[in-house]
Order: C-alpha cells, then structure tokens, then sequence
C-alpha cells in the first residue's frame, strides 16, 4: 500500500480542509516557546516536516535562522515562495538525516510525525532529528494527546470549506487513528485516508532514549501549561541531545 501521505499532502484539498491552522496560532505558539528556550540570536533552527512553512516564517520574523524540510513538493514550492537571507525550505523525507550536528534547534509541530507504515520509522525519523542537532541541542515535538483524541472520537462529520463538503469518518484500528475523508468536486469523487499512530508519552520517551535525547519538560497546550493525560489537547515534549 503507497503512502497515504506522498499523495493526499501533494493535493490542494488537503490545505483546503485544514485552512484553520492559521498563522496566528503558530505565532502564539512560537512567541510562548522561544520565551522559554530563550534561544541566542546565533542559535539555527530545522523545522521538520513544515508544511507550508507558518512557523518557520514566524520563528524567521523573530529574529532566527531556520531551515524547513519536507516531503510534500507542493508545500514546500508554495514555502519557497518566502525564502530569504536566513530562511529556506528544502523538499526532504524526515526519516533520513538532513544535515549532522548543524542545528542548535529541531522542531516537528503539529502532529507531524506517527504518519509511517511501522514504529521503526518513527524511531528512524526521530533517530534522524537527533544526529541533526549539535551536542547539547534540544528537539521540540508537539503532537495530539492520543487518550483525548481516542476518548472524544468523533466518529462521523461533515466539514464545509467554501464550496466543499468533506465528509470525514473516524476509527481505532491497532493503535492507529484512521480518517477516511471523501468529498465531491467539479463532477468528481475524492477519496484519501489518514493513518497515525496513536503515540503516548510512554512512546515517546522510548523513541528519545533510543535516539540519545533526555526530556527536560513537557507540556499540554500552546500556552505552555502542564500536561495532563485526560484533559490536555496537546503533548509537546522538550528533550536535548
């Protein structure tokens, strides 16, 4: 079976249905987090799979180097279309090393990672952020929280976005959450399916130790606040090499 991801990343519709992850929720995100890192003016940043490159930009408009990676050719030509001295966007598969020990910080944001046929490809991606990092340098993941996302399942939704109605079934199959979504456009029947792993932090913590990073903090949402593993929505976890 392909990669769900290789196509439904690559389609207009995928950033159609997802229009709401908007430039102010990175902002706010970031402007929390880099008051907590309190990063040096000098310190380079590596955003793996970054999409479009909303916190790229926003990490680049505060005063950072960064560099954005990822698989979908679409995002990342559409991300280009903003590089500059000291921010650029490279299309590359985060399981392989992108550049050894070059970056003081690597995040992957947004439920960004668990998209892989196996769990040894989540620990090679994560394997693979590692030996990006300098010695000393920490890693930055923010996922869902996997228990509240299974306990409040919406199994059935219709989703309108301008002109489209995206038609979105959930389950739980094997410790995967799998989305089917399907819609009608000009005539034509889409259908594409998300799959991702259900990671909890007990995972997370086993992928860190196998890859050489040790967790500092984590946390429940995008304001920083503690995580809690029924009511939090987010798990973003700090860990340094």
């Amino acid at each position: 079976m392909k990669n769900w991801f290789n196509s439904w990343f690559n389609t207009p519709y995928y950033h159609l249905l997802y229009k709401d992850r908007n430039e102010q929720e990175a902002d706010f995100f970031l402007t929390n987090l880099l008051s907590y890192l309190k990063p040096l003016k000098t310190d380079k940043f590596l955003d793996v799979a970054c999409g479009k490159g909303r916190h790229a930009i926003s990490i680049h408009q505060k005063g950072y180097d960064v560099e954005g990676i990822d698989l979908s050719i679409e995002s990342i030509e559409y991300a280009n279309k903003f590089s500059k001295k000291g921010l650029s966007f490279s299309h590359h598969d985060m399981r392989q090393i992108f550049r050894k020990e070059e970056f003081d910080y690597v995040l992957n944001l947004f439920t960004s990672i668990g998209y892989f046929k196996s769990r040894d490809e989540n620990q090679e991606a994560i394997n693979a952020m590692s030996k990006n990092l300098k010695k000393g340098g920490k890693v930055i993941i923010d996922f869902m929280n996997s228990k509240k996302v299974i306990h409040e399942l919406v199994k059935k939704e219709i989703k309108k976005v301008d002109h489209i109605s995206f038609e979105i079934n959930r389950k739980i199959n094997n410790g995967i959450i799998i989305k089917d979504i399907r819609f009608k456009d000009n005539n034509n029947i889409y259908h594409y399916q998300e799959r991702v792993h259900a990671l909890e932090l007990f995972d997370f913590k086993c992928f860190f130790e196998k890859a050489g990073l040790k967790i500092l903090n984590l946390w429940g949402d995008y304001s920083l606040n503690d995580f809690d593993s029924i009511h939090s929505p987010r798990l973003i976890l700090i860990a340094q090499k």
